[in-house]
């Protein structure tokens, strides 16, 4: 993931709602003590996943000015106290840190070599933590907008089962928005956009995700437009 990455549809997205509760309830249980959220952007993620069992969250955001609107978030009371942050990648990391969660929340998509940064990233896990990954599903489904936003590949739970480090197991895998994933084919054969409008978004976040909360259970988690595996470091 490139220190110049822009992020132009972070800022669309900050705006749904619906999806960022729906994907809060799912990760909650995997998500305390001390956060690691990796490419962190502008903050988006933190208020809705930042729960009361968190004691401490590490924001690391390669972009300097995206790392600088979490900072300011902070001081300005708009984020918690709890939230620090770092610009850079896993790298800059000290290597002493230990977490209890990492997250890669539609990150690990953007990031070349995916083995190796999840390798890197689990030696930061501590004995017992958690390790999340959330990403867009389905190779075929790529689009123009998975290219213009710099996605080297979407996934699917198998592909992401085959990332698992050797000192982790596999604790969850599954599938969220199903209905969702109806509206990405339709954009991968029709519209063919690379970027969606401030009204899809809100059409997806308003109609299609609560719809998608509905019907997700009933084909119990295993059909949907984004993947979701859980990773457990060895105890």
């Amino acid at each position: 993931m490139s220190p110049d990455y822009v992020g132009g549809e972070l800022e669309l997205f900050s705006r749904a709602t619906n999806w960022k509760a729906y994907v809060a309830r799912q990760l909650s249980p995997f998500i305390r003590g001390r956060v690691l959220e990796v490419g962190a952007g502008i903050g988006s993620n933190i208020v809705g996943l930042m729960n009361r069992n968190v004691t401490d969250w590490l924001a690391l955001e390669p972009d300097r000015r995206q790392a600088e609107e979490i900072a300011s978030g902070v001081r300005n009371g708009t984020l918690p106290s709890t939230c620090r942050v770092l610009t850079g990648t896993i790298d800059e990391v000290p290597p002493q840190e230990r977490f209890d969660a990492i997250l890669y929340i539609d990150v690990l998509e953007h990031i070349e070599d995916d083995r190796g940064e999840a390798a890197k990233a689990t030696r930061l896990l501590a004995p017992g933590g958690h390790m999340i990954i959330l990403g867009p599903a389905h190779q075929f489904l790529y689009s123009p907008f998975d290219r213009a936003i710099g996605h080297f590949r979407r996934y699917n739970l198998a592909t992401l089962s085959r990332l698992t480090p050797p000192d982790c197991r596999v604790t969850a895998a599954f599938m969220l928005d199903s209905i969702g994933f109806l509206a990405s084919l339709a954009n991968r054969l029709i519209l063919r956009s690379s970027m969606p409008t401030r009204a899809q978004i809100t059409t997806w976040d308003k109609v299609i995700v609560p719809l998608s909360q509905l019907l997700d259970p009933l084909s119990r988690f295993r059909f949907g437009k984004s993947a979701v595996i859980v990773w457990q470091h060895a105890p």
